[in-house]
């Protein structure tokens, strides 16, 4: 066996806890759809807006989950989240989804954010698979069409960041206050590529195939660098503007490649990613963590200085890309970094007190209060796919 039995049981037990809060604790009853906001003491925000990453990945989760288990009874949650969708985000006058609705559901940011679209394409193709329904099939494909009409640099080649209502230009193209104010990223490419690579496994299409070759190509030749590690930040014609190498996205990217070019049957791509993943694995390791102590979020390499709070997405998403490294070359470092961290996991980031997980916690293990276990950005895709992933493989 791999890993050990306990292992197995460990990640069962934690995506039924995932299912248990996320039916509980997600539904916005007085309002409709799903609650923008709990806070850390999972405290509901009644009038918190309600932003579509949140909402594309409930759809994506609810769906996925019910694949996965469906006694897990998931399917009306999966058809709530696309109604609402389909009533509230979906810009009918001018196509796309919105980035911002208020509580009660009025468009508050109404700007094109092509990582929301992409968002759409992966969470729509989840819920055709469970329900078959024709219009979850076709709207996803009138997204991927959207994106490549309006947000594909034909010149320079990649994708713009966002755009107004309209589609026509926008100045400020930030996902979040956080972020640069970057025209391509590594991110929003990261995400169509998973969106298209999921496109592609109910609508075999030469369009897709090709867009979806070229994206990995770009991975390549724009974002990897000679030290295995992917840059963030360009302006539009590809010239870098940061300086950070984000850990979780490095790790994610790597096994996100490696599915991209098995959907598409190529054998060289495949094989490319397959030794850049381990590549991107060794660096991974020798930076961006440490035994007992979890994956640190980044690091500058203008200053060398390591941010060392530990958010819990990059966890799970090492613990994918690794066992991806791990499959390839049954090495056991690999194994042993997946087992360390989620057992640091399990003892620092699961909120066993107030429910799902913290946001982040810092250099000692201190979790920060003002962080939210539900809100735009802390939704249960990245760690309910981990461990569906990780499960796939049990004997």
């Amino acid at each position: 066996m791999k890993y050990p039995e306990s292992f197995y049981q460990s990640l069962e037990t934690e995506t039924n806890a995932i299912v248990d809060y996320w039916k509980n604790n997600s539904v916005d009853d007085e309002k409709g759809g799903f609650l923008g906001k709990r806070d850390y003491f999972n405290t509901i925000e009644h009038n918190a807006n309600k932003g579509i990453i949140l909402n594309t990945r409930l759809l994506w989760s609810f769906s996925t989950l019910q694949s996965h288990n469906t006694d897990y009874q998931l399917r009306d949650l999966a058809k709530r989240s696309f109604n609402y969708l389909e009533n509230y985000f979906q810009d009918k006058e001018n196509d796309g989804l919105f980035w911002e609705l208020t509580a009660d559901g009025e468009p508050l940011q109404t700007k094109k954010q092509i990582y929301a679209q992409a968002f759409g394409i992966y969470s729509l193709v989840e819920y055709y698979k469970i329900s078959q329904d024709e219009n979850a099939k076709n709207w996803a494909i009138s997204l991927f069409n959207l994106i490549e009409k309006h947000a594909l640099d034909t010149k320079n080649e990649g994708y713009i960041e966002a755009f107004q209502e309209d589609w026509s230009p926008l100045t400020d193209v930030r996902l979040s206050e956080k972020d640069m104010n970057a025209e391509k990223t590594m991110n929003t490419h990261l995400h169509i590529l998973e969106a298209y690579t999921a496109l592609l496994q109910i609508h075999q299409d030469e369009k897709v195939t090709n867009a979806l070759k070229n994206l990995i190509r770009l991975f390549f030749d724009k974002f990897l660098n000679k030290d295995f590690n992917f840059e963030l930040f360009f302006d539009k014609k590809w010239n870098l503007i940061s300086d950070e190498i984000s850990f979780g996205h490095d790790i994610e990217a790597a096994w996100l490649l490696i599915d991209a070019a098995r959907e598409i049957q190529d054998k060289e791509l495949i094989e490319l990613t397959e030794n850049a993943a381990i590549k991107i694995a060794d660096r991974f390791l020798k930076l961006g963590y440490q035994k007992g102590e979890g994956v640190y979020n980044e690091l500058n390499r203008s200053t060398q200085k390591i941010d060392t709070d530990k958010h819990w997405w990059p966890q799970v998403e090492a613990m994918v890309g690794l066992h991806y490294a791990y499959q390839l070359t049954n090495e056991d470092n690999y194994k042993n970094a997946i087992v360390d961290i989620w057992e640091f996991t399990q003892n620092n980031l699961i909120d066993r007190e107030n429910g799902e997980w913290h946001f982040r916690v810092n250099q000692y293990n201190v979790p920060y209060e003002n962080e939210d276990k539900l809100s735009m950005w802390k939704a249960p895709y990245h760690n309910s796919r981990a461990l569906i992933n990780l499960l796939k493989d049990k004997p």
